[in-house]
Order: structure tokens, then C-alpha cells, then sequence
């Protein structure tokens, strides 16, 4: 046996003996909700994503989460519905959607992975988001639920739009302004591949 095929042999019985283990799941639209929240002169108002999508890989050892290898989550950016049209179609223009059609978020580095109880994490993560064509990184923690064939984060974070290069939505005449800052709440339920 060459030394390279028996290097390769030890290391995988290795990895079994530990129980590593990596798991890809992919996200379940149906079952994952984000909303984006956010403040005007007039009133609060809430927009829905309906066309979501993305991908894990967690890294577990003898049932503990040890490590989120990959997160990629997308958003189609004229998914995006308020249930007025008239505030979607000042949104998708502040977005320039018909230049960027995806709003995106991956990972970067997991900072910290806390087990709160059983199959249940406080996670701390850093990644790139990417909103009109402008990238930023950002910090973004969530809680990790953990089940036999899902894996479920919920989570929230705050944005500023203008650092994103996105003025503002207005309507009426500039009667009605919205605020910079929206907060971005999410359930995203990914399945076992």
C-alpha cells in the first residue's frame, strides 16, 4: 500500500472514530419567513420577502454543533411586497431592481457557537451582504434550532439602507419620507439534502 493511500486511510477512520459529521441543508421557502421593517413620517410599515432561497453546512460531532461550514441566503429583490403597489414601486426603484435582481448574504467567519440546551445555539457570525450592488460586511447573530431532518435560524438585525448606496423610498411628492434604518427579522428553515 503506497504511504499516501495509507495516510488517507488512517485519516478517514480517524474522522469516523470522533463522529464528525457534516450536514447540507437547503432553505425551505414555505416554511422560512423574513420581514423588513421599517418607519415613514406617516406610519410603520412592513414588507415581505415571498422569493427566498439558500444553503447550510454544519460540521457535527457526536451530535454538537461544532461548525457552520457554509450559509448562503438570497432574496429576489421584486419579491419583495408591502401589498401596495405603489410602495413596491418606489422600493424596487430604490433598489435599482431591474439592475441587481438579488439581495444576498454569506458568510464569512462564526465568531462563537453557544449551546443554549439541547440541539438548541446562540450563534455569532460576520459575512458579506450585498444590497443594489454595494457589498458590506456585517455582523449578524442568530439563534440555530437543530431536529432530526431541519435546522431552523431566527434572528434579527438592523440596517442603514444609505450605507448600502439606497436613498430612502419617498411618495406623494416627497410628502411622505421613509426612515435609513430598517430591521430585518427572519425564520429560515433549511432542510436535510
Amino acid at each position: 500500500m503506497r504511504p499516501y493511500s495509507t495516510l488517507m486511510m488512517f485519516a478517514t477512520i480517524f474522522l469516523l472514530s470522533i463522529g464528525v459529521n457534516a450536514q447540507s441543508y437547503q432553505l425551505n421557502n414555505e416554511a422560512s419567513s423574513l420581514h423588513i421593517d421599517g418607519t415613514s413620517n406617516i406610519h410603520d410599515w412592513t414588507i415581505k420577502a415571498e422569493n427566498t432561497g439558500g444553503n447550510l453546512s454544519l460540521e457535527f460531532e457526536d451530535s454538537s454543533l461544532e461548525d457552520i461550514e457554509l450559509l448562503e441566503f438570497t432574496v429576489m429583490a421584486k419579491s419583495l411586497m408591502s401589498g401596495k403597489s405603489g410602495m413596491d414601486k418606489n422600493t424596487y426603484k430604490a433598489l435599482n431592481t431591474n439592475k441587481y435582481k438579488q439581495i444576498t448574504f454569506k458568510l464569512k467567519d462564526v465568531q462563537s457557537i453557544e449551546k443554549v440546551s439541547t440541539g438548541i445555539y446562540n450563534i455569532k457570525t460576520t459575512g458579506s451582504l450585498e444590497i443594489a450592488g454595494t457589498k458590506r460586511d456585517i455582523k449578524l447573530d442568530f439563534k440555530l434550532k437543530s431536529s432530526s431532518n431541519a435546522i431552523t435560524l431566527t434572528g434579527e438585525h438592523k440596517l442603514n439602507m444609505t450605507s448600502f448606496g439606497v436613498e430612502a423610498p419617498t411618495a406623494m411628492f416627497g410628502t411622505i419620507t421613509t426612515g435609513e434604518d430598517v430591521v430585518v427579522k427572519f425564520e429560515s428553515q433549511f432542510n436535510r439534502k
